[in-house]
């Protein structure tokens, strides 16, 4: 995992908690200094999901017992397209990570 600024540096971000997370690395490349994305659907700019004020299970589901990330909101969704969340590339880690049971994360 990374830790990722939210709101990156570049754009004036801190340094403090609040505005860190956690990142898997592929997610984190492809998110760089994007805090915004335009909606599949609508074309419009949406911000991405914010993991520090929002709650994942209102933006996201698991489809197939974990393998698969779908976004049910306009964030979720732009955040699903623009961190590459549904890359073939890590199908085969989520399917180990099944196996183990550290995953699908359960949320409260």
């Amino acid at each position: 995992m990374h830790i990722e600024h939210i709101w990156p540096r570049s754009k004036g971000g801190s340094l403090t908690l609040d505005n860190l997370c956690y990142a898997c690395a592929w997610c984190n490349s492809y998110k760089a200094t994007q805090t915004h994305a335009l909606d599949p659907e609508t074309e419009e700019e949406v911000r991405i999901f914010n993991p520090r004020t929002e709650v994942w299970n209102s933006h996201f589901a698991w489809r197939e017992a974990g393998l698969r990330i779908s976004g049910i909101t306009a964030i979720g969704k732009v955040t699903v397209e623009a961190l590459h969340m549904k890359n073939e590339y890590v199908l085969p880690a989520r399917r180990h990570w099944i196996l183990a049971g550290w995953h699908p994360p359960q949320l409260d």
